[in-house]
Parts: structure tokens; C-alpha cells; sequence
């Protein structure tokens, strides 16, 4: 049966053939019409104009935001260059930072400060005890004037959340973390929701009060890029900071120096980094040597090896450099790979980090 047009209400409408140029009544205005069959010429066709590939940005537009990012936050946090640097660096990576020092440090300066720098939304959450997985990630709510339920979006839904003292929540709410930080997604009952890109996770701990707190299993500790440990800082840096702090906070005058679409374009060039099959059977030697090491317990997950490949690329890119080096990888195997092992009960005076050092002694320097 022909498709047929109202004159009335240019709606169409189903009618026999016969009833062409007829008067009939539209089953759609109730008005009187004659019938107009709708025509498609079989000759017409349809032009687009040819698709063209987003240009990407270069290796220096990228090294030349990241420099923005670095100087900007440096604004706030004084005499910590290698600490932003790996900051800016995992956001560029697309990882989560685990941050592990004593109070008083700028851990949570370091995560507003870098907010702020890249145009993103920020929030903070300050963990507990009694901390429910629903006051992080949300909750659904029922309207009582139209009986639906409508879900409130908890702090987790923003570009850049600061999870504070996480050691401190229970298991439960730790774990609630897990979907973000791995598919930066949150689901609630049957409905998936997608976080805001770019979406980087900072979590902070003391390591030295450990009363009332619920140590981080190794799933958990495992999502994180790498951990972090800022430091006192000098006598110098100190006294520049007391200087600038006189008048005001400087986080109160901080603006940013770019935006979050420049930082996701920024992130997808970092996957363009040239890893070569020496850097990468390095990377992955290194990797391999953590789980035969006789006073490991644990080794380096394959998460660590494609963790410790993202920060070289990171940070050749945020030298200005379209390959990873030898020497970008070795100075990057402590701080991905230290939270992942678990040293052996009866080395309790064993750290991670010598066991790296040895390990990168132990194994022969490739040509990169």
C-alpha cells in the first residue's frame, strides 16, 4: 500500500492506489484532503562530504602543555619538580596516583592545584569508618510527588577526585572504587554510568598511624599507576613557601592554563610514543624478574608491565621526545612497581625499592 501526503498537515499516511488525487479525510488532522503520493526519485542520491581524521597534536604541543601544567601548579607546590612532573605525567597516562607521606605535605594542594591547572571539575572525599559505598558513588532516591526513583550522583563523578586517608574507609567502600578506577564507569542496579573524561583518581595515606585504618589489598593497590612519596621539603623551598603563603594561599588565585579537551588530546598522543621491541622485552624483563626474585612473595602483575609502558610514553612525551628511552624506563620501575610486590615474611627489613635496584643491576642494559 502507497505512502500518501496530507495536504493539510504534510503528515503521510497509508491509502490504497486507486485512491490517488481522491478527496479523503487525513487520519491524522481530520481535515478533508486530495491525496498526493509521496514520490522518491530512484536517481537522487545522497553526497557527504569525505570524512577527515581529527588532527593530532604533535610531540612539542605536548610537551608544551604538560610545561603549562608543571609551572602552573608549581605555583602552589614549591620545591617538589619531580613530584609534579609524575603527577602530570600519570594524568597524561591516563592512571591513578597513590600518594603515601605523613600530614602536612601538600598531598591535597598537589590534587586541587592540578584540578585547577587542567580546567577540571574537581571533589574530595575524606574517608571513614563509616563511610557507605553510596556516599561515594551515589545513591538512588525516591521522589515522593512523582513515586520514580532518580539517582544522586555521588562525589566519585567528577574529572579529578581526591580520595583522602582511603585507608581509612572500610573494605567495602575501597572496593567500590575498583569499577572507577578500572573502567571508569559506575553502575547502579541495572543502569551504567559513564565518568567524565578526562577521570583521574588521587588517593592519599599516612603510613605511619595505622590505628582505626583497614590496610589496602593488592586488587586495590594494583589499579594504581604508581605511589608517590612527596617528602619534606628543603630548607630553601621551605622558606620560599612561608614567603609566598604570607599574604594569601596561592590556590586562591590559581587559574587554569588549559582545558580538559586539550588534556584527552594530549593522552592520545601519548599512545603514539614509539616503544621499540628492545624497550618493550626491558620492560618486560623486569617485570618477569619480580616474579622468580626468591624474597618476593608477589610479583609484578602484567597490569605493572603495561603500567611501566604508559609512564615511559608519558614521559618521553612530556620531554618533547617521540620514543621511550632506556633511561626513562629504569627511572620509572620504582615508583610503578613498588606497590605491586609483596616482600617475603622472613625479610621484614626488606623494601621493594632494593629489590628493584637489584634486579636492575642484575639485568643487562639493552641498546634503546
Amino acid at each position: 500500500m502507497p505512502r500518501q501526503l496530507c495536504l493539510q498537515c504534510d503528515r503521510r499516511f497509508d491509502a490504497p492506489e486507486v485512491w490517488e488525487s481522491a478527496e479523503v479525510t487525513c487520519p491524522h488532522c481530520g481535515q478533508r484532503t486530495l491525496l498526493q503520493p509521496v514520490r522518491i526519485p530512484t536517481s537522487a542520491t545522497l553526497k557527504l562530504p569525505p570524512l577527515t581524521a581529527t588532527p593530532g597534536l604533535t610531540m612539542e604541543e605536548v610537551a608544551h602543555t604538560a610545561g603549562e601544567l608543571i609551572a602552573n601548579v608549581e605555583k602552589v607546590i614549591v620545591g617538589k619538580r619531580t613530584a609534579v612532573e609524575i603527577t602530570v605525567a600519570t594524568l597524561l597516562a591516563e592512571g591513578h596516583l597513590l600518594i603515601e607521606d605523613v600530614p602536612g605535605v601538600a598531598k591535597t594542594m598537589l590534587a586541587r592545584a592540578l584540578a585547577i591547572s587542567a580546567g577540571c571539575t574537581f571533589n574530595r572525599i575524606q574517608c571513614t569508618p563509616d563511610l557507605e559505598p553510596g556516599d561515594v558513588l551515589g545513591q538512588s532516591v525516591l521522589d515522593p510527588k512523582t513515586g520514580r526513583s532518580e539517582f544522586h550522583f555521588g562525589p566519585l563523578f567528577a574529572q579529578v577526585v581526591l580520595v583522602d586517608e582511603i585507608n581509612r574507609s572500610s573494605p567495602r567502600t575501597q572496593a567500590a572504587l575498583l569499577e572507577a578506577m578500572g573502567e571508569r564507569t559506575v553502575t547502579e542496579g541495572r543502569v551504567t554510568y559513564d565518568l567524565e573524561r578526562p577521570f583521574m583518581l588521587l588517593a592519599t595515606q599516612n603510613p605511619i598511624e595505622q590505628e582505626g585504618t583497614f590496610q589496602l589489598p593488592e586488587a586495590q593497590l594494583d589499579r594504581f599507576l604508581l605511589r608517590l612519596s612527596l617528602g619534606y621539603p628543603t630548607l630553601a623551598a621551605e622558606s620560599e613557601m612561608c614567603e609566598r603563603f604570607q599574604l594569601r594561599h596561592p590556590i586562591e588565585t590559581l587559574k587554569s592554563c588549559t582545558t580538559p579537551e586539550r588534556i584527552m588530546a594530549c593522552q592520545q598522543t601519548v599512545r603514539t610514543v614509539t616503544v621499540s621491541p628492545a624497550a618493550r622485552d626491558y620492560i618486560l624483563a623486569v617485570v618477569h624478574a619480580t616474579r622468580r626474585h626468591p624474597d618476593l612473595l608477589l610479583g609484578a602483575s602484567p597490569r605493572g608491565s603495561l603500567g611501566l609502558l604508559r609512564m615511559a610514553q608519558a614521559k618521553a612525551a612530556l620531554q618533547g621526545r617521540d620514543a621511550v628511552s632506556l633511561s626513562q624506563i629504569r627511572e620509572l620501575v620504582a615508583p610503578v612497581l613498588r606497590h605491586r610486590l609483596l616482600v617475603q615474611r622472613n625479610r621484614p627489613d626488606l623494601q621493594a625499592d632494593a629489590v628493584l635496584a637489584e634486579i636492575l643491576q642484575q639485568l643487562p642494559s639493552p641498546a634503546i
